[in-house]
């Protein structure tokens, strides 16, 4: 049985004011549908949330889901840090996803 993979993320919006933090079996699919704004009613859509600034991958889903808890529990300051160990001019990792 293949390995299955399990993304947690963070997302900003362009003035990279606001931060929100998820978990996808499916990031391309995911950060897409956040682009799109798929939901109407959405957090994302409402704050224009769509740049992917930093993600990593799990291979156990309860691994994943208790990372996105436990971020979304940090100050913003930690959530800061985290991006900046990876993506430290803050760019949009998904350029190129969707051409």
């Amino acid at each position: 049985m293949p390995c299955k993979e399990y993304y947690v993320y963070i997302l900003t919006n362009y003035s990279k004011t606001v931060l929100y933090t998820g978990m996808t079996n499916d990031l391309e699919r995911r950060v897409l549908e956040h682009k799109q704004k798929f939901d109407p009613k959405s957090f994302t859509r409402k704050y224009q949330v769509n740049q992917l600034m930093w993600y990593e991958s799990h291979n156990d889903v309860n691994e994943a889901i208790k990372r996105e808890k436990l971020i979304k529990k940090w100050k913003r300051q930690w959530k800061n840090e985290l991006i900046e160990k990876e993506n430290p001019e803050w760019r949009d990792l998904s350029p190129g996803w969707f051409d």
